[in-house]
């Protein structure tokens, strides 16, 4: 191992070893979360993802030039440390969970600068996804898409001529062969929250590794900001991630409003049980499996000034290139052998 080498291995296991001194507690508490929550359970594999990530992405993270940026990368850090402090005086978990990410990114930015930051986007991003949410917000995002939910169950039920009656987020039926009433309540964990998180993940993971290796580039060309923004990789990605909310919420009215039809007929016991776990499952599949719909519409319709020409055309355009710069060699450049064929007269 080189002199160079062992430096920078040192550099790494000094600061992961002060990060992981500095949040101990923080990553615990996070780690306690996603095993006990099922609304975060997704968090679990996040951990692996970014290692799996970074070490696909080792050899070109090992190219990147660095040029760190003390200023901004010092204020990054400094700003972490104060979230952390004002999050473990304030008992509030999520600011101190934040402050993780901003730690991070603020470290590369110090040491290495942003242009390794912008390769570690897609990380830092699952890591902040992975994060659980302030319960207020849980709670303000949770209870409409109840009502949603709930409206979609009742004009299901109308379309078979089922009788329902509708009070908030609780459906009142009543089920074949029964001479009573019945309630069925879509809970928060109905309420598609937990799906559509585990979602949104899901497609950031999907849009990174089927994203574009080549937007027509040159290779070794690298893209400001303004020409990233123009290129299809950022809005298929965009789009794909878009298109999880959506996706997440109308996949589960469709649930709930299947449960809802086959409660009248089969009574409300199939809320709960085997089917409601199997149709979870399956619920899952059907928002993947349109996940995967839209990504396939985005690259069948890809413009094609932003498609890379074949390798047998690059192969060619290189002879092409190197016989040009040939004939019009400068001076100082070794002749061309001429080959001379003699007529005859």
């Amino acid at each position: 191992m080189s002199v160079l080498a062992r430096k920078y291995l040192w550099r790494v296991l000094a600061i992961s070893s002060a990060l992981l001194f500095t949040y101990a507690i923080v990553l615990s508490k996070l780690a306690r979360t996603w095993w006990n929550d099922e609304n975060y359970s997704h968090g679990l594999l996040i951990p692996f993802i970014i290692a799996y990530i970074l070490w696909t992405q080792r050899e070109r993270l090992a190219r990147e030039s660095t040029k760190p940026s003390t200023l901004w990368g010092g204020a990054a850090v400094l700003l972490a440390l104060t979230a952390l402090w004002a999050g473990t005086a304030g008992a509030e978990l999520f600011m101190q969970r934040i402050s993780l990410v901003l730690m991070l990114a603020g470290t590369v930015i110090y040491f290495w600068g942003f242009r390794l930051l912008q390769l570690l986007l897609v990380p830092l991003s699952l890591l902040a996804l992975a994060i659980p949410i302030p319960a207020i917000v849980f709670n303000k995002v949770a209870f409409p898409l109840q009502l949603f939910a709930s409206r979609c169950a009742v004009w299901s039920m109308s379309l078979f001529d089922i009788p329902v009656l509708r009070q908030g987020n609780v459906i009142e039926l009543l089920p074949l062969g029964a001479r009573e009433t019945r309630k069925l309540e879509v809970v928060e964990a109905c309420s598609g929250i937990r799906s559509l998180m585990t979602l949104v993940t899901l497609a950031v993971v999907f849009a990174y590794f089927t994203h574009p290796r080549s937007d027509g580039s040159p290779e070794g060309h690298r893209r400001g900001v303004i020409e990233w923004l123009k290129s299809y990789g950022f809005w298929r990605s965009a789009v794909l991630i878009l298109s999880a909310v959506p996706i997440a919420i109308l996949t589960n009215a469709l649930r709930v409003s299947g449960t809802g039809v086959l409660a009248h007929y089969y009574g409300p016991e199939v809320a709960d049980g085997f089917f409601h776990s199997f149709s979870g499952w399956v619920i899952y599949i059907a928002a993947f499996l349109l996940l995967f719909g839209v990504g396939w519409l985005l690259d069948r319709f890809r413009p094609s000034y932003d498609k890379a020409p074949p390798a047998s055309s690059q192969g060619e355009e290189k002879v092409a290139t190197e016989e040009r710069g040939a004939s019009v060699a400068g001076p100082g450049t070794p002749a061309t052998p001429v080959i001379q064929v003699e007529g005859t007269e």
